[in-house]
């Protein structure tokens, strides 16, 4: 709840943050580079603070942001319930019959497919190219918890909610309506949706974008949800669930700081979900609790700091990286 009234607070009041000291945007530019960053970008005020491209290519050269794409697909859930196709508590059942029996599956909602607190079994092989058909096999995977009580993390769901969405718009496609939607507002063009033979793209990952790309949806961030949502929809976004107070609609949050429990999130995710612990789980505990996050395998992050005014993207070509020591250097902390 404080994350959430700090955001609307923000939404309200014109905010011009002090820029970073030059010489810790480049310690922690040196840092990515020095673990196979590929882009770094910083934009504070509405402004560039540095910009460099230490891997091949440049500028322009799109890049795989992996999960990353979640986050878009998330935005297009938004829009789809300010646009009165459904409401995000809305039972998943009452849009696909087939789980209407399931006395779980019957319980789920919509906010639980994308918070991943869902229940239903992660799903990893929908990740294999050329599947047959994603959205199919998701609506048969078992139920592997009640719904709202454990943190599940993997595609499965989301290729349930691609599944309701189709259902939802009848005549038009989720993939056009996302790029009619979310991705024209936000200047970007169609995706490598990873499309399955039944021609289901695959919402858990897919998009390359460069960085000033992938910065445009940080951008959105910190104009409350402008040009796509309203700001009480894109604050959804931070509160977290019961079963992860850390991520919520594609996107992780940095709230448990200061006294929360610093770890690498992407090797949390690495172990079956029953032994993942995410309670009070935080990226860095000396950055701002408003930080939130993309995050994409292979440490591509998307940081955005809206009481700093800061956007601030990083990709990399693998390679072992920190998103605690990073932000330390880069906050000077």
């Amino acid at each position: 709840m404080r994350l959430i009234l700090c955001f609307l607070l923000l939404a309200f009041a014109s905010v011009r943050a002090a820029n970073l000291d030059p010489a810790a945007v480049r310690q922690a530019a040196g840092y990515s580079a020095s673990h196979r960053g590929t882009s770094f970008l910083v934009l504070q005020n509405g402004k560039t603070l540095l910009e460099e491209y230490p891997g091949e290519g440049g500028a322009s050269t799109p890049r795989r942001i992996y999960s990353g794409t979640k986050a878009f697909w998330d935005l297009a859930a938004l829009a789809a319930a300010e646009d009165g196709l459904f409401a995000l508590d809305d039972r998943v059942a009452d849009t696909i019959a087939e789980w209407r029996d399931d006395p779980r599956k019957s319980q789920v909602t919509i906010r639980q497919l994308l918070d991943f607190s869902s229940g239903l079994a992660p799903g990893f092989s929908l990740q294999q190219n050329e599947y047959g058909d994603r959205d199919r096999d998701a609506l048969r995977l078992p139920m592997v918890a009640d719904p709202g009580k454990a943190f599940i993390y993997g595609p499965g769901a989301l290729q349930v909610f691609h599944q309701l969405l189709k259902e939802k718009l009848r005549k038009k496609t989720p993939t056009r309506y996302l790029e009619r939607r979310v991705l024209r507002r936000l200047r970007l063009g169609s995706q490598r949706y990873l499309n399955d033979r039944a021609g289901n793209p695959l919402l858990a990952a897919g998009f390359t974008l460069s960085a000033r790309q992938w910065a445009r949806i940080g951008q959105l961030v910190l104009a409350h949800g402008k040009p796509v949502v309203r700001p009480e929809s894109l604050a959804q976004c931070w509160r977290g669930s019961a079963a992860n107070r850390a991520f919520s609609l594609g996107w992780w949050n940095n709230q448990a700081a200061p006294g929360g429990r610093e770890f690498d999130f992407e090797d949390m995710l690495t172990p079956k979900w029953s032994r993942q612990n995410w309670a009070d789980a935080c990226l860095c505990r000396d950055a701002p609790s408003d930080l939130v996050a993309c995050i994409g395998s292979g440490y591509q992050r998307l940081y955005v700091i809206p009481s700093l005014q800061l956007i601030v993207v990083r990709q990399g070509d693998g390679g072992r990286f920190s998103d605690a020591q990073f932000l330390r250097l880069l906050l000077r902390k």
